[in-house]
């Protein structure tokens, strides 16, 4: 499980990378809004994966 966790974490944060450099070179104002957004959406996506993460190991912990 940590390592699907882990797999996602680093798919977003390539993602929300890719999205910003693209931003970057954007060719319109209605392009660069898209990849701000899909960055942003990227961003709080690995938020939430770690926000999962966070609250497996206090379960497993209290588990214990």
């Amino acid at each position: 499980m940590d390592d699907d966790l882990e797999q996602l974490k680093r798919r977003q944060l390539a993602q929300e990378q890719a999205e910003r450099e693209a931003l970057e070179h954007a060719d319109s104002d209605a392009d660069a809004l898209t990849h701000e957004r899909r960055a942003d959406k990227a961003r709080y996506l690995r938020e939430k994966l770690q926000e999962r993460e966070q609250a497996d190991r206090e379960a497993a912990h209290d588990d214990d």
